[in-house]
């Protein structure tokens, strides 16, 4: 099974290309899906949450209560690492749970949409990292459309790797700052180009 891994920064648009992806017919794990699976009501990274935080972690339903936790963790970066640890865990190992399926299932090609590119269970499965980027001023933009200040974005953006820190890891490096179809004409040209030498149809 051929795995593709697809990351950038914030705002870069790596969703949109994951998108594109499902639609040439390839199953895409998202782990930012995950991510809201594992801390929903009997999610698996539940237990340990309110272990570490108190019954004051989850709300009436037994889902990460989003509001309480993010005014405990917001000035306190020690709580935060542990709140993401323990996340984190439990979203690779639905990742690596899912690959394992997929490749039982005798799928050819899978792709994995992660926003942190983790050595384990992210880097050590895919046969190539496909980095998005897009410009400051792009990205900002973009996260301006989705409500977010511009002090909140760049504060996110800061607390991502670098452009150099993502370029380095990539095989690929798609360049988003141009209008969404010229996006999906080179992500198409990409999937022809790795998997059709690969005998990997595409829709």
């Amino acid at each position: 099974m051929f795995i593709i891994g697809i990351t950038g920064g914030i705002g870069c648009g790596k969703s949109t290309v994951a998108d594109i992806c499902r639609e040439a017919g390839l199953p895409v794990i998202d782990a930012d899906e995950l991510s809201r699976e594992v801390t929903a009501a009997g999610g698996s990274a539940m237990p340990a949450i309110i272990e570490k935080f108190g019954p004051g972690a989850a709300d009436s339903s037994g889902a990460l209560d989003r509001q309480h936790m993010a005014k405990k963790v917001f000035q306190n970066h020690r709580a935060l690492d542990q709140l993401s640890a323990i996340v984190h865990e439990q979203v690779i190992e639905q990742i690596i749970a899912r690959v394992k399926k997929l490749e039982e299932k005798k799928v050819k090609a899978v792709v994995l949409d992660v926003p942190i590119p983790v050595k384990h269970g992210f880097l050590d499965l895919c046969d190539q990292v496909w980095v998005i980027w897009a410009s400051e001023e792009t990205r900002l933009r973009r996260l301006a459309l989705r409500g977010m200040n511009e002090e909140e974005a760049k504060r996110r953006m800061a607390m991502q790797m670098n452009r150099d820190e993502y370029f380095a890891l990539a095989t690929h490096v798609l360049d988003n700052d141009g209008p969404p179809d010229a996006l999906a004409d080179k992500v198409r040209a990409l999937l022809d180009q790795e998997l059709g030498q690969r005998g990997i149809r595409v829709r």
